[in-house]
């Protein structure tokens, strides 16, 4: 009774390591011409299996031809159509798959992945999965905004940006314009990416972005225009206790004006010129007195009447003798 039971462990231990060193992979793949691709090619790892050789070959046109090989001595491109475009992971156990980098339309064919595998007792195992790749020129798509990080609301004084993003076969042109699409617009740039680095409240407006590519066959893309608002703050960077700076904090622009004088100030209500008096002094007099009269006038300010105080200027008087300097 115990043979039997022998022969079916046996054949259970078979079947457990044929399935354990099944390929796995997909039956068709397609690629965008100038992008990349990945052919999966992958198995589980099992003790007692060594990988010994891994190869990747490609049928088009009834025609065989072997682009990849890795064994004990390394890995080796055999094509050169395909050399510094193509690559397999070199420290993932059990993944054997292919990436396929700058994607011509020549490319497209069947491609076959094959792994052999030397047991310990010295048996050879020989697994393989094909797939068909395919490669298409790809339009591009309607692009769309996407707004840095403080979004489309923006303080005055901030750096910020406006990315257009869009997919299709590279290479894709992009151009920003400010305005409305369909309508007379500037052309503001030939990138992705639309950097201010200092926002003005005069950057505030729509604008939209256009996308096109040599597959598309000249049609060009629009997408949605949208609208930057700069308000009336200005982003600083305010310094910590320790002197680093820290993120931009938007404050308010304050302007204050102060006027500091000794002398009697009177607001005049005409914005006429008053005459110039000069200064008449008394030399029998032990007080000067003085009536002059000075006007001050500004084109952003209404006029200034200053009126000096005797007073004041008997003290300046009294402090130039003291020190014995010549008064200016």
């Amino acid at each position: 009774m115990g043979e039997p039971v022998q022969i079916v462990v046996f054949v259970m231990a078979f079947v457990t390591c044929n399935a354990l060193l099944d390929l796995t992979g997909v039956h068709q793949v397609q690629g965008t011409w100038m992008g990349s691709v990945t052919l999966p090619c992958t198995y589980m790892p099992s003790d007692g299996f060594t990988q010994q050789t891994l190869i990747w070959s490609m049928e088009r046109d009834h025609s065989t031809s072997t682009i990849f090989r890795r064994d004990y001595s390394g890995d080796h491109i055999l094509l050169s159509q395909f050399r510094n475009r193509v690559s397999v992971p070199k420290h993932s156990p059990g993944n054997a798959s292919l990436l396929i980098e700058n994607l011509e339309i020549p490319d497209s064919g069947h491609y076959t992945c094959q792994v052999t595998w030397r047991t310990k007792n010295n048996s050879v195992i020989t697994r393989e999965v094909t797939t068909a790749v395919k490669v298409v020129k790809v339009a591009a798509t309607k692009p769309i905004i996407r707004a840095g990080e403080l979004g489309l609301t923006v303080p005055a004084g901030a750096r910020t940006s406006l990315t257009c993003v869009a997919s299709g076969s590279p290479p894709i042109r992009y151009r920003w314009f400010r305005g409305t699409p369909g309508r007379k617009a500037l052309l503001l740039s030939g990138q992705a990416e639309l950097v201010w680095d200092s926002l003005q409240p005069s950057d505030t407006g729509k604008y939209y972005c256009e996308v096109e590519n040599r597959a598309g066959a000249g049609a060009v893309q629009q997408s949605d225009a949208v609208e930057l608002t700069v308000t009336g703050l200005t982003a600083t960077k305010p310094r910590s206790e320790g002197g680093s700076e820290e993120p931009p904090v938007a404050t308010e622009l304050l302007y204050e004006v102060a006027f500091h004088s000794t002398a009697d100030v009177t607001r005049l209500e005409t914005d006429g010129e008053v005459p110039v008096k000069c200064p008449q002094k008394d030399t029998n007099s032990k007080t000067e007195t003085s009536n002059d009269i000075f006007t001050v006038k500004d084109s952003s300010l209404d006029s200034i009447h200053v009126r000096k105080n005797p007073e004041y200027e008997n003290l300046m008087n009294a402090m130039e003798l003291e020190y014995e300097t010549e008064r200016i």
